[in-house]
């Protein structure tokens, strides 16, 4: 049984989203061996979203409740989140319901922007997380796979993220208001990830030439000399922060690597610097440290700028870049993505439209190929019952004198005969979601019941494929 806990910008706060994505990593695990009967546990997190698809080895008519109840417990102990708090947040999705979740988010279409880039990347990622960490199942697998394919295939086929859609960009629309001339505008890139290789596509888009970098983890240099910018150091961010008229975050690190004493250490040091007080800059220097980092930061070289009277901050990071209080220093605005969320534009109906009937078609084909699935082991045990039979009668034949083989011939054709009815129906019923009418119906006939040993349902053995072969492919 697949079972889909999800919390988002629809039904969760950011503030529980970012502890939710800060933990993400220490999820899987704790929910896979929280509880027996969870077989596999696939975690989702983006700056928007926590997801967990699990993958419940639960008896017919035995409650899914307790297990998800434990999986709850488990991210809630990772996270440090009451569960009761996450029992009345949580959405719950289970079924075949799960394929369309999934394959829904994957494509965008549950995304803060709709259609937007980043999020088929992170379920793919999501999945191969998963997998180094031992927690996935076929099911599981099948699910993430199908997932990818589907998000590739709605952007090739729909309008949906054919601009690039993403939060970056969404970020850059909405600072349109405050920038004159993005030509003319010097920005500051924290961070050398992913979103920042976006981030600068976005920004040299809208014209931007003057860009510098810098990675809390020391991996400025190499970004920048291959997006071919200047690096910054920690011993001349604040400097460059201080100079920037707009600062953009998006790294992964655990603390703020921007604060109101960053801004307010750099504006003092560069315009001490400019007044000809180089020994002030370094009195300003030494009284400097930036969150977390644990060490003085020297503030400038050799400044060439005079710092800005109006900055913008734009906060992509999850958990965030940037602490609340640098809207206290003068001129300064924060734009994080709480604010993005709220300004997020309405969807494009038509590209959304063929979009999400896209989804929905792969989310019943797929639904209806796991039905089938789930008949397995009953379809392989009626097919081995009959061609038991069907090898006694042929030996038998044989030990009277069936030297040219017709009676064997005749015998294998009809039991074909005889399974292609129950075969088509199976799959009628399978499709219906009546499992267990043709289960019941073989068992009440034929007295056939599924095997419980799971290698007998993954894999059909000889009597099997005799099966195929009598049948002459009508079954």
């Amino acid at each position: 049984m697949l079972i889909c806990l999800t919390a988002s910008h629809k039904n969760a706060d950011f503030d529980m989203l970012e502890r939710l994505s800060a933990t993400a990593d220490s999820a899987g695990p704790r929910i896979r061996n929280g509880h027996s009967a969870v077989q596999g546990a696939v975690v989702v997190a983006t700056c928007n979203r926590f997801e967990a698809y699990l993958d419940l080895d639960a008896a017919e008519g035995e409650s899914p409740v307790p297990a998800v109840h434990e999986a709850i417990r488990s991210v809630g102990a990772v996270a440090g989140l009451e569960p009761e708090e996450l029992r009345t947040t949580f959405g719950f999705v289970h079924g075949n319901a799960v394929a369309g979740h999934l394959f829904s988010v994957a494509s965008g279409l549950e995304s803060v922007v709709v259609g937007e880039g980043e999020i088929a990347g992170q379920v793919r990622r999501s999945l191969e997380r998963a997998r180094a960490e031992g927690t996935t199942t076929p099911d599981l697998e099948r699910l993430f796979q199908r997932a990818s394919q589907i998000s590739r295939r709605v952007k090739n086929e729909t309008g949906i993220g054919n601009e690039g859609r993403s939060v970056v960009r969404l970020a850059l629309e909405l600072a349109e208001s405050r920038i004159t001339d993005w030509a003319e505008t010097r920005v500051l890139l924290v961070g050398t990830g992913r979103f920042a290789g976006a981030s600068l596509a976005a920004l040299r888009d809208r014209g931007v030439t003057d860009v510098q970098v810098f990675s809390p983890s020391g991996r400025a240099a190499k970004f920048a000399a291959g997006h071919g910018i200047e690096a910054v150091t920690s011993t001349t961010v604040a400097a460059a922060a201080a100079s920037a008229d707009v600062i953009v975050t998006c790294t992964t690190a655990e603390h703020h690597v921007v604060d109101r004493a960053l801004l307010e250490a750099g504006r003092a040091g560069v315009a001490a610097f400019a007044a000809g007080g180089s020994a002030a800059a370094g009195g300003a220097a030494a009284a400097a440290e930036p969150a977390g980092a644990g060490c003085p930061l020297s503030l400038v070289a050799e400044p060439a700028e005079a710092p800005v009277e109006r900055q913008l901050v734009i906060d992509l990071g999850l958990p965030r870049n940037v602490a609340p209080d640098v809207v206290e220093v003068h001129g300064v605005e924060l734009l994080d993505l709480e604010t993005i969320r709220i300004h997020a534009p309405l969807e494009e109906f038509g590209a959304t439209d063929a979009a999400r009937a896209i989804v929905g078609g792969a989310a019943r084909a797929f639904g209806e190929a796991r039905e089938e699935q789930d008949l397995a082991p009953a379809v392989v045990a009626l097919r081995r019952h009959v061609f038991d039979l069907l090898d006694g009668e042929i030996e038998r034949a044989r030990t009277r004198g069936d030297a040219d083989g017709r009676t064997e011939e005749a015998l294998r054709h009809m039991a074909g005969v005889l399974l292609h009815t129950p075969m088509v129906r199976s799959r009628e019923l399978a499709r219906a979601g009546e499992q267990q009418a043709w289960i019941d119906g073989i068992a009440a006939i034929f007295g056939v019941a599924p095997e419980a040993d799971a290698s007998a349902r993954a894999v059909p053995d000889a009597s099997d494929a005799r099966a195929g072969r009598a049948a002459g492919g009508r079954a």
